[in-house]
């Protein structure tokens, strides 16, 4: 794999990015960290990580993911300065209270010098707010409300923060996630106005059933050289076909396992139903359906690196193993076919 550069940064990466937030809940730190060990072993040299991690968010383990990061640092001398590593500091609470209220300039700063702590660090290579301080449609919500509005800190407070902790050395770059057109032009704008950091990356769910980030957000990225870190390739499970027989309960899947994760948009029935439209597709051509979900990632130009999350070395593997599998066109024409009729049933 050749490395990819992030937005204007000077951080290069390979185009798969290994996702952590099962570690700590899905994952103990023993298998973590073979996990880890693996990755590496087969090239990979980017990380990403979140103080809020693991997933589902429950107080008790808010955390453990980047500790569990930074134990594994502690083990493997050397590991560290080999690999890129992002994390984020989470957006303002979403039914977390254990989290803090804000995304002010004091609490970035806070979240960052945490998230240092537990992954025993200097340095955050790509630092990400999680989801944005103010109102928009996210996590499933598809409209703006404007009487949702309420006073949150500004982009301006939020890029003075991540500038103080670029000038102290404390983090390399700076992106964004769970973000909308608007809001990523707002960011790029005002950097550019105040001589701020910049912003090099997006990290935004794409998918088979979730193409959304193609409803405008690509062409503003492309234009203001802001690289796509492309999340949820495999559909929170649904497009690996493991739920295609089973459905959503009854399987050892995150999506069986947490009722939480099922009320979200990767649990609704037209989610599932057309993504098993798109495991037979992949299917019918040859493919496993995890080789078509991935390789639509893989060999997408909108995606600088896609993000991997598995719960076991053997998953790891077979996601790696999709590297170089190619769609036809046919098979790519077959895809957009069903995006027409069924559009984006997880946004």
């Amino acid at each position: 794999m050749t490395p990819v550069s992030l937005g204007a940064s000077a951080l290069k990466v390979t185009p798969i990015c290994l996702g952590t937030m099962t570690f700590g809940e899905q994952v103990n730190e023993a298998t973590a960290h073979h996990i880890l060990d693996r990755a590496v072993e087969r090239g990979i040299n980017f990380l990403d990580a979140a103080e809020m991690y693991s997933v589902p968010a429950r107080a008790e383990t808010c955390g453990s993911t980047e500790t569990i990061i930074g134990n594994w640092f502690a083990k493997r001398p050397g590991a560290r300065e080999k690999l890129v590593v992002a994390t984020k500091v989470a957006g303002p609470a979403r039914g977390m209270p254990w989290l803090r209220p804000d995304v002010s300039r004091a609490g970035i700063i806070e979240a960052c010098e945490g998230s240092l702590r537990r992954l025993q660090t200097d340095v955050i290579d790509l630092y990400q707010i999680h989801w944005p301080a103010r109102n928009l449609p996210a996590f499933g919500a598809l409209y703006f409300d404007p009487a949702k509005d309420k006073p949150v800190p500004s982009v301006l407070e939020q890029l003075e923060a991540m500038a103080d902790l670029v000038k102290a050395g404390k983090i390399k770059a700076v992106g964004l996630s769970n973000e909308s057109p608007y809001g990523v032009h707002e960011f790029v704008r005002l950097a550019e106005q105040h001589g701020l950091p910049t912003v090099a990356t997006v990290q935004n769910p794409y998918c088979l059933i979730n193409r959304s980030y193609e409803n405008g957000l690509d062409e503003t990225c492309h234009r203001l050289s802001v690289s796509l870190l492309a999340y949820s390739p495999l559909g929170f499970g649904l497009l690996s076909g493991k739920y295609d027989e089973t459905g959503l309960v009854g399987n050892a899947g995150r999506m069986a396992i947490y009722d939480s994760m099922r009320k979200q948009r990767w649990g609704r029935p037209e989610a599932l139903e057309t993504a098993r439209r798109y495991n037979a597709l992949a299917r019918e051509h040859g493919l496993t359906p995890t080789q078509l979900a991935l390789a639509f990632c893989y060999t997408n130009w909108r995606v600088a690196s896609t993000i991997i999350g598995v719960t076991t070395v053997a998953q790891l593997d077979e996601c790696l193993d999709a590297w170089g599998t190619t769609p036809s066109k046919d098979l790519l024409a077959a895809v957009d076919a069903i995006r027409w009729t069924s559009r984006d049933p997880a946004q």
